[in-house]
């Protein structure tokens, strides 16, 4: 039976979508789930591995499986630290979709479930064709998406919140990242806003915090909806 797959991203660059997606993994494994997890293009990388995928095997308390020496797990990987496209333009290689797809399909062959980490936001170009929450559309994964407690998180969050709606995106949980918050008072504000606009939107969707002790309580929600989980390709 084929694995079913997860896409993960952020609001924007940097909201901490490959700690979320580390411990999650570390998570659904002391669940007993088989999961591994992807990087669906690394920028700013000079190593045969992807740096968000050594972070998640960390994070995981791991170290580096046959799937990520084989290249499975760090499909795409560029040197400048720029997004997908402009670095691929750079290099004068092309992001062969396909290509991804093969690298998911082979892993979910192998797993239970695959974590697939996105790069920067949803609306970030994979391609002169594409943009990430167009791959994750085409391939029908429902998406975690990562916010923040820093200043500008709401607008970037029902951004992204709207560009899922739009494009038919199930959302299967939002993650908040308060690690390291600097403002609190900006942080209850901003997770107060996105939970009315989350039922404005008619989104069930579950919210979790996340901080320096890990996940809230609240995450066995989370983490049975994710194991319940199936989408297109299952």
């Amino acid at each position: 039976m084929r694995g079913s797959v997860i896409a993960v991203s952020g609001i924007d660059t940097g909201t901490g979508k490959t700690i979320v997606t580390g411990l999650l993994a570390k998570a659904l494994t002391g669940r007993g789930v088989r999961v591994i997890t992807q990087k669906i293009v690394q920028t700013g990388c000079r190593g045969n591995v992807a740096d968000d995928v050594l972070e998640h095997r960390r994070l995981m308390g791991i170290g580096l499986t046959e799937d990520d020496r084989e290249g499975l797990t760090s499909p795409y990987i560029f040197t400048y630290p720029g997004s997908p496209h402009l670095a691929a333009s750079l290099e004068k290689r092309e992001i062969d979709i396909m290509t991804i797809r093969r690298a998911t399909f082979r892993l979910q062959q192998r797993y239970s479930m695959v974590l697939l980490e996105g790069a920067g936001g949803l609306l970030v170009p994979l391609d002169d064709e594409r943009l990430l929450a167009d791959y994750f559309r085409d391939a029908g994964y429902p998406l975690l998406l990562v916010s923040s407690s820093r200043l500008g998180s709401i607008n970037h969050t029902l951004l992204s919140l709207e560009a899922c709606l739009k494009r038919g995106i199930s959302l299967k949980g939002l993650i908040f990242n308060r690690y390291r918050e600097s403002d609190r008072t900006v942080g209850e504000n901003a997770l107060d806003t996105i939970r009315r606009h989350l039922k404005r939107y008619g989104l069930s969707s579950p919210v979790i915090t996340l901080d320096e002790n890990g996940f809230d309580h609240d995450a066995p929600e989370l983490l049975g909806l994710v194991t319940r989980q199936g989408n297109p390709e299952n």
